[in-house]
């Protein structure tokens, strides 16, 4: 259920405390450059095939998405604000999250944020130009890019022996730039500063002006690994947006693939935290298994990341999993498992390794595997089901219950690999009840137009919940999409996990957070 309310901007700081103190969370912040002539009377500001607008401009909406679950519950506050002074009262006291959208929609909308305590840059990097906010009405073609306004504001700590030392952002390999600020004593981090959005791509305005279907491509890519979630939380928000509902079938194929990506993004990761403590063995043979995964997608989908399986309204098969296949796959995985837990090198550097104590997990507002190894049973999969997927522990071959949250409460690298590790089992057998009753197919349903026009979409993918928002013009085309990669919440948890650890824990912490650069770098 998803409930609006239109308020004003003084309210907002009362009626975002009381939704918080009845449990839910602040799961978007999303700037709306709305325009009069729209027919709902809050039209995106819209241009004909030449380029020219010809809608007046109203002024910005600020919508804030709370949710909670269970039930699938979400409340949305929108906020007018005044055209020629966009301002709103902050909610970073109240919230981490919302303290970091607000810099966002600033950085990329104007927006000020009314007593924020920390109103520096965020996504706009100190080279491009003052003033100009490339989401606001009106922004135009950018202007030209100048020197950088002296150094970035990296926050300094003295003392004897302290000194820094500098990571990136260009990196060894094929990860996206990040530059991360160590500073230490020896080699104890006092504090990790990371600094990203070094290839901010403006996937937000891609979305625009594009129809309901065209913008599926865009969605896949919007973080290569992640291709099913970020796909399946778009052609969901679409289909609320449009009145659609997808056939049942089509529902367990997707829930089917979000599982198929979870499986092979885990086993590379548990692979690559054996490389980072010297197991170089453990890992060819994680990534062994992980190409064999990457053999199935394609069968399943003809796309080795999934791709082109879920689709709005449905969802497309050209294979179904064999279940001994998979059967052999867990085995193969588990011996890999019990190897890593079992060889005292390993099972010592994971223990007690940048610990992310719970409270500071919950605090931040941490998602996925991150979460769960911190104590926190945060799972869209029962708070934000989107098909039956039942209760209870899965072993991996299909058997028995269906559904399975694995949590652990230390919350170093050891948890965040034991959490992937039991997530692989659930996940299989989940795939494998999800595969009982289809056969290779397309299922869909066409896309309605008597829908309420806007629609939010909510779907645990591999590094936890994804969320996003769009709004359909009345020719049904995108006038907003608001996505939401659970990196974008635990980036900021990285930095406190590494306090008082060494330097070279940073690579097995970094890959036991595994977050995406190109989710957040929207």
């Amino acid at each position: 259920m998803r409930t609006t309310y239109e308020i004003t901007p003084d309210e907002l700081p009362r009626r975002a405390a009381e939704l918080l103190s009845e449990g839910y969370r602040l799961a978007l912040v999303a700037a709306h450059p709305d325009t009069h002539g729209d027919a709902r009377g809050k039209g995106h500001r819209r241009g004909d095939r030449n380029g020219e607008r010809h809608d007046r401009p109203e002024g910005i909406r600020v919508v804030h998405l709370f949710v909670a679950g269970p039930p699938d519950t979400r409340t949305e506050l929108h906020v007018r604000l005044d055209p020629d002074r966009p301002e709103i009262p902050s909610l970073a006291e109240l919230s981490f999250p919302a303290g970091r959208f607000e810099r966002e929609t600033h950085d990329l909308f104007g927006i000020v944020p009314l007593g924020h305590p920390q109103p520096r840059r965020l996504v706009r990097h100190f080279h491009w130009p003052r003033g100009w906010y490339p989401m606001a009405p009106g922004a135009g073609e950018p202007p030209p890019f100048g020197e950088q306004e002296g150094p970035y504001p990296f926050l300094e700590v003295e003392g004897d022996g302290v000194y820094e030392i500098p990571v990136g952002p260009v990196h060894a390999g094929l990860i996206e730039p990040g530059h991360f600020r160590f500073s230490v004593v020896g080699e104890t981090v006092l504090k990790l500063k990371a600094r990203l959005w070094f290839v901010h791509k403006g996937v937000e305005k891609l979305f625009e002006g594009r129809a309901a279907t065209d913008g599926l491509p865009l969605a896949e890519r919007i973080s290569g690994d992640t291709a099913v979630g970020h796909a399946l939380a778009y052609c969901l928000a679409v289909e609320e947006a449009t009145g659609t509902e997808a056939p049942p079938e089509a529902a367990r194929a997707r829930a089917l693939l979000l599982e198929l990506e979870r499986v092979h993004n885990h086993v590379a990761d548990l692979g690559m935290l054996c490389n980072d403590v010297g197991h170089a063995v453990l890992n060819a043979q994680a990534q062994r298994v992980r190409e064999q995964l990457l053999r199935l997608n394609r069968e399943i989908t003809g796309h080795r990341l999934l791709r082109g399986g879920v689709v709005p309204g449905g969802a497309v098969l050209h294979a179904v999993p064999d279940p001994h296949r998979l059967r052999a796959l867990g085995e193969d995985i588990r011996e890999i498992t019990a190897l890593a837990l079992g060889h005292s090198t390993v099972r010592d550097r994971l223990t007690a390794t940048a610990v992310l104590k719970p409270e500071a997990a919950r605090e931040i507002g941490c998602l996925g595997y991150v979460a769960r190894a911190s104590g926190l049973a945060v799972d869209a999969r029962t708070t934000h089901p989107f098909t039956d997927y039942g209760h209870g522990h899965g072993n991996g071959d299909g058997n028995g219950a269906r559904l399975n949250v694995p949590v652990h409460t230390t919350g170093d690298v050891l948890a965040r690999f034991l959490v992937r590790a039991e997530e692989i089992d659930a996940s299989l057998a989940l795939i494998t009840h999800f595969a009982e009753d289809l056969t290779a197919g397309a299922w869909s349903a066409p896309l309605s137009g008597e829908g309420p026009r806007s629609g939010v979409g909510i779907a645990e993918g591999w590094r936890g919940t994804i969320v996003t928002r769009v709004e359909l013009a009345p020719d049904s085309t995108l006038t907003r999409v608001k996505p939401v990669d659970p990196s974008f919440f635990n980036w900021p948890a990285l930095p406190v996990a590494m306090a008082d650890t060494i330097v070279p824990d940073f690579p097995l912490a970094n890959k036991s957070f595994n977050l995406s650069y190109a989710g957040n770098d929207l």
